[in-house]
């Protein structure tokens, strides 16, 4: 093709800046230092050596000094936060502990990586939340649901003998953003996890993550006492479950003194949990914090749940939970999704958030693009997760989880650029009131250039890459019509025989002759009624409804009059043709991207734009071919002409595979 040609003159023509890389130096691209810094302390343990090691590798301003303090100033800063100060050429760095030296460290190493002056610097920091993790959802097999860099980085069929290095590396990125927990194993867990055999294995994790400041975590299956003590029950109020999980705590706290809790996932999708014992998410929660709290434990307790009913589906976990409120021990917090369903593109705050006044709460994101196109498409989540902020104040969550997008790729998560949203949400749950623009210039500088030629239009790529995704996918309020199982590509049209309306797109589109949409307004399913008056008089009403949300709170007529003073028809095929649109601008803009980046990481990152510009038009295609057998109306001037019928794009059956991305390659040819 001529487009590949070009691309193969550009790139060998190129005056590439930056020696050939693989992505696995992410945004720890610093540059090693000639003669080694001046570096003081009295301290030492593991975690300052780190910090030493760091400085002394790739400081280049001078003198630092490391030091404990014990004054008021850093006591209100908690026991991670710190500060930085420049006097007379000398650069101290200040905390009450060595976890918070450590992030010092990484903080000026930041500044001095995206070329900030480091001379004159007065900086007060402390983390908007004490707990800020990662989930991983990896399998004792390898396999990662919902993973598109590879397999589990985690080992565990060589632990503890074998310790691969890249567990450091992965810990050294983590305390470089911030994030100082992990859950290592998926929600859907195993009992065996549990067992004393892998126990040392994780113990062996928690040994390599500790200097870091990282805890770790695991996910517990509800009834590990009958699947792995051999009870007969996993009722929480029976007496011996109780005991018997007390005697496992003990036995963790034992081998990792540190240990941070447990996540569960309970009767939700088929996981056993206290409901089926006609208990409450309460007291199954109680009973495993009261096991954890004498050693400092907590709970992470997942309010995702959500069972065949007659309710609409965005109304079950608040109607489940909200009436639940204050019964929690207080180290049991409930984490909730951002939105009522599942992580799609956009969707309103889920509204538990701010109902349970009394209760400990925490949010969490998917990192990982699961609805977002894998690991094929550009989609900078840092937008999302401040949209989601813009109506939940940071002060009203105890902490803060991303399910992670992290494989054993050599580059981490399959698309280099992927590597923002790990760097985006470290930084965001440090801070959730930084910019995201200003997330995205420095995480660009640090892993690619600060050429400002290279980072003035990537960010704008960025910037716009999720709301380019949402328009393409799913605009207007649109949710949840992928295909079946791998939720990669559109399905609206999907028929599953058996399968629950709720697991159908059918279910969300509502499309008819009238209109498209669901009515979750007061005479609908009136889910709007959870949130707040002030919100319930805005969402409920169509004209002052914002639009992104419009097909989420209504069944809007055809030929509804949009702000834009079009029809919902035609501003539904507008907004299509802007994603197709900006996901080919996106790779016009890679292209000429190339004098500024490695060969290898500009080519790989070149396919991935040509598959997302390629996607695009296949989702254009499929949901405007599929609705317009609703509206019966033309498409309107400016919008391309189907490139595939529907006949065509409804024979495609992507193959569901959890850790290789399908390929768009995979779709019929204009002759088929």
């Amino acid at each position: 093709m001529l487009k590949s040609v070009l691309l193969a003159l550009l790139i060998c023509g190129a005056a590439v800046t930056s020696r050939a890389e693989d992505g696995s130096r992410l945004w720890l691209r610093y540059d090693t230092v000639s003669s080694s810094a001046k570096i003081e302390t009295r301290i030492d343990s593991p975690t300052v050596r780190l910090a030493v090691g760091e400085l002394s590798s790739f400081w280049k301003g001078g003198k630092v000094e490391l030091q404990l303090m014990a004054d008021s100033r850093h006591y209100s800063l908690g026991n991670e936060g710190y500060t930085i100060s420049t006097r007379n050429g000398v650069t101290t760095l200040s905390s009450v502990s060595e976890k918070g030296l450590l992030y010092a460290t990484y903080h000026l190493l930041r500044l001095q990586s995206c070329g900030a002056d480091c001379s004159n610097l007065d900086i007060s920091e402390k983390p908007a939340f004490d707990i800020r993790v990662l989930n991983h959802w990896d399998n004792p097999d390898g396999t990662i649901e919902r993973g598109y860099a590879g397999q589990s980085l985690w080992k565990w069929e060589e632990l503890p003998a074998v310790v691969s290095p890249r567990y450091a590396e992965y810990a050294r990125a983590n305390a470089s953003i911030g994030i100082n927990g992990t859950v290592l194993n998926n929600v859907n867990a195993s009992p065996d996890v549990l067992s004393s055999d892998n126990l040392i294995k994780v113990k062996a994790l928690a040994d390599v993550f500790r200097p870091y400041g990282i805890k770790v975590y695991l996910s517990v299956n509800f009834a590990s006492p009958i699947k792995l003590g051999g009870l007969a029950t996993a009722d929480p109020l029976d007496g011996k479950v109780a005991e018997w999980w007390k005697v496992k705590a003990d036995e963790i706290y034992t081998l990792i003194p540190d240990f941070g809790g447990f996540l569960v996932k309970a009767n939700s999708e088929g996981q056993p949990g206290p409901c089926d014992y006609h208990r409450t998410h309460a007291e199954g929660a109680n009973m495993l914090a009261a096991a954890l709290k004498p050693h400092g434990g907590i709970v992470m307790w997942r309010a995702f749940v959500y069972s065949p009913s007659d309710d609409d589906r965005a109304k079950q976990a608040y109607l489940e939970f909200r009436p639940l409120d204050g019964q929690f021990m207080d180290n049991v917090i409930v984490q909730v999704k951002n939105g009522p369903i599942d992580f799609q593109p956009r969707e309103p705050y889920s509204p538990l958030f701010g109902a349970m006044p009394h209760t400990q709460l925490m949010v969490e994101f998917q990192v990982t693009q699961e609805y977002l196109g894998h690991s094929n498409h550009l989609a900078y989540l840092a937008p999302m997760w401040k949209e989601f902020y813009s109506y939940i104040a940071p002060a009203d969550l105890k902490a803060v989880a991303g399910v992670a997008n992290i494989g054993d790729n050599i580059n981490w998560c399959g698309h280099d650029l992927a590597q923002s949203n790990w760097y985006a949400f470290g930084r965001l749950a440090w801070n959730p009131e930084l910019a995201s623009r200003d997330i995205a210039e420095e995480w660009l500088e640090q892993t690619f250039t600060a050429d400002k030629e290279f980072v003035s239009p990537m960010t704008e790529v960025m910037m716009e890459s999720r709301e380019a995704v949402v328009d393409y996918m799913m605009p207007l309020g649109l949710h949840h019509i992928f295909a079946w199982g791998h939720h990669y590509g559109p399905e609206p049209w999907c028929e599953i025989d058996g399968a629950r309306p709720d697991w159908l797109p059918k279910y969300y589109h509502q499309a008819d002759a009238d209109g498209l949409g669901f009515d979750r307004t007061e005479n609908g399913s009136d889910a709007v009624s959870q949130y707040p008056d002030s919100i319930v008089a805005v969402f409920n009403s169509l004209e002052k409804c914002p639009e992104e949300f419009i097909l989420w709170f209504h069944h809007v007529p055809w030929k509804h009059k949009m702000a834009s003073g079009r029809t919902l028809w035609d501003e539904l095929c507008f907004r299509y043709q802007r994603g197709v649109d900006s996901a080919k601008h996106f790779a016009e803009v890679w292209e000429e991207m190339s004098p500024y980046v490695d060969s290898e990481r500009y080519s790989a990152v070149s396919h991935r734009f040509d598959i997302q510009a390629s996607d695009a038009v296949w989702w254009k295609d499929a949901c405007l071919e599929y609705f317009r057998t609703f509206s019966r109306m033309k498409y309107p001037s400016g919008v391309d002409k189907p490139v595939f019928s529907l006949k065509q794009l409804k024979k495609v059956k992507l193959p569901i595979d959890n850790y290789t991305c399908p390929s768009a390659d995979m779709l019929p040819s204009a002759n088929d």
